[in-house]
């Protein structure tokens, strides 16, 4: 892939003198959605599937980005002037936003870059490909200007660039899992002080499986922003009888008694996921360590009902991918993950039965929808790094 990149970069940029090659992963969350921002547990871990970028530093102020995923848009053009937050107008918002972000931190990116991406995460299924762009332009400008910034600081500096140039309420998760990720280990996250540990995923017999249901969905112009301020609104009825900081700081039986103090009955039932979600995670990971499969199969199935009828994130095609995950008995456990309303689905297959779930819920899939979803049988790998 390496000489791949370097090569189109020649070939849109004229040559490829002085650029360099680099990675950064996307993430699937194997259980623990919209606890991020609601200050629970997450449990993701980073993908051998993300993006490539090659950069090389310009002597001038302009930025010049191509894309091979969406080469009808050509070279785009800039220019560190014209980095203005809530643009949004296409995918370059991403890694202005970066640019723009370290700046807001008091590092000023002071020269321009040709920078050339592709990515095999599918555009828009939720395995974070905005966030894995994040991270790699954060990681280039760290390697260019030499930026006193860990690999946490590169996630906390992509989220922060999403929530103010990009506008979407985003939690943690996704950039961490990119910048943190560790091979064959999951990341067990409390976000609300950024604690954790790696846990290794030992699946034996197993294997994770993504399926991806083709259906498009815009974080902005979805429902993200507005589920997280109906758990904004839970939380502050809450503080009013219980003295808490989130709703990550509730187990499910306090949150049973106090819960009448939510007027609302619609962000009641987001509160109830945010609970009983960071709840599953702390258990899912502990049945993992204890190397129960069954049990952490179990606890995603009952993810995906409670992000399907509390949080509802989920959506037909996916509610439909997991039915049907549901009904092969080499499924120990299946679940939409990542922002919800289209995107993917995670499995977890016994190794026998995973060339029958891919061609049986394909098959069905097609059939109901009128397009294909696709598979991927997915290894976890590191985070960022110079190829």
């Amino acid at each position: 892939m390496k000489k791949v990149i370097l090569d189109k970069f020649a070939e849109v940029f004229g040559d490829n003198q002085g650029a360099k090659a680099y990675f950064a992963p996307g993430r699937v969350n194997l259980i623990g959605d919209h606890t991020d921002y609601n200050g629970g547990h997450v449990f993701p871990c980073a993908l051998t599937l993300g993006t490539y970028g090659v950069a090389r530093k310009r002597e001038d102020n302009k930025l010049r980005f191509y894309s091979m995923n969406f080469d009808s848009l050509g070279v785009i053009e800039s220019s560190l002037e014209e980095l203005n937050p809530g643009e949004g107008e296409n995918w370059t918002a991403y890694p202005k936003g970066v640019i723009w972000a370290f700046g807001e931190k008091g590092m000023q990116v002071t020269k321009g870059m040709d920078l050339l991406l592709f990515g095999n995460i599918p555009n828009g299924s939720g395995l974070s490909s905005s966030a894995s762009v994040e991270v790699l332009t954060g990681f280039i400008l760290r390697d260019f200007f030499g930026f006193d910034v860990t690999n946490q600081d590169l996630a906390l500096i992509g989220q922060y660039s999403e929530n103010k140039y990009n506008l979407v309420n985003c939690g943690i998760m996704d950039q961490f899992a990119i910048a943190m990720g560790k091979k064959d280990h999951a990341i067990f996250l409390d976000t609300a002080t950024l604690s954790f540990e790696y846990a290794p995923v030992k699946l034996e017999g197993a294997k994770v499986v993504i399926a991806c249901s083709n259906k498009k969905r815009g974080l902005v112009d979805s429902k993200y922003n507005e589920r997280r301020s109906q758990s904004e609104a839970a939380l502050k009825e809450l503080q009013k009888v219980v003295d808490i900081e989130t709703l990550g700081d509730l187990d499910e039986e306090t949150f049973e008694k106090h819960q009448d103090a939510i007027a609302d009955t619609v962000c009641r039932k987001r509160a109830k996921h945010a609970v009983s979600e960071n709840q599953r995670t702390i258990q899912a990971v502990e049945a993992l360590k204890q190397n129960d499969i069954e049990l952490f199969g179990k606890l995603m199935s009952e993810s995906h009902v409670s992000l399907r009828d509390d949080y509802e994130t989920s959506c037909d095609e996916t509610d439909l991918l997991v039915a049907e995950a549901w009904k092969n008995p080499g499924v120990l456990g299946s679940r939409i993950t990542g922002g919800g309303f289209g995107g993917c689905t995670v499995s977890i297959v016994k190794d026998k039965a995973v060339e029958q779930f891919k061609e049986q819920i394909g098959k069905v899939y097609l059939e109901k929808v009128g397009y294909a979803a696709d598979f991927y049988v997915v290894d976890i790998g590191d985070g960022p790094c110079v190829l």
